[in-house]
């Protein structure tokens, strides 16, 4: 803490994302349909990934690009993370070219023993549905993502979307 009782730079958790400033190729795994709960069908593609500082380091935002997502022609992303000091706790946006220029309801949470676990409650495809996004596995080279739905109040989480992030620079 430091002397007027706030906690000190770095014990907060507001460099906890870190380790993802830079460039980054990324290998994507996604359920064609992550709202179907009987779908098997999993798509594999590469994309690349920008994460760059915001707000003297109390946020950051990527810039994700993958030319070829199956079935589409482009499809772009655009995550918008920022700490809040007060709460010491993070919220996560994410826009996309498939959603049509909205942002998604953020999901919030923190990292705890280098385990980052974010969630939402929020209604996709008309259905009340818990949202999670996890990253683990980080070391300065890599990272891994996930992001995991549950349509039962949160009892059983099914993974739709992992991510396996490789440092380009």
């Amino acid at each position: 803490m430091t002397a007027t009782g706030s906690p000190a730079v770095g014990v907060d958790g507001r460099q906890d994302f870190d380790f993802l400033l830079g460039r980054w190729r990324v290998e994507n795994r996604k359920l064609r349909d992550p709202l179907d709960p009987h779908n098997t069908e999993w798509l594999e593609f590469a994309a690349s990934a920008e994460t760059r500082p915001i707000l003297a380091g109390l946020g950051n935002t990527d810039a994700y690009s993958a030319p070829d997502f199956p079935g589409r022609s482009q499809f772009e992303g655009l995550t918008l993370r920022l700490f809040d000091i007060e709460a010491r706790v993070w919220r996560i946006w994410w826009a996309s070219t498939a959603a049509g220029g909205r942002l998604d309801t953020p999901v919030v949470g923190r990292f705890t023993d280098g385990h980052g676990v974010f969630e939402c409650d929020d209604v996709l495809g008309g259905r009340e549905v818990k949202v999670r996004y996890e990253w683990l596995d980080i070391t300065p080279s890599s990272a891994r993502w996930q992001q995991s739905f549950a349509f039962d109040g949160g009892e059983a989480w099914q993974t739709n979307w992992n991510m396996i992030w490789r440092r380009e620079a």
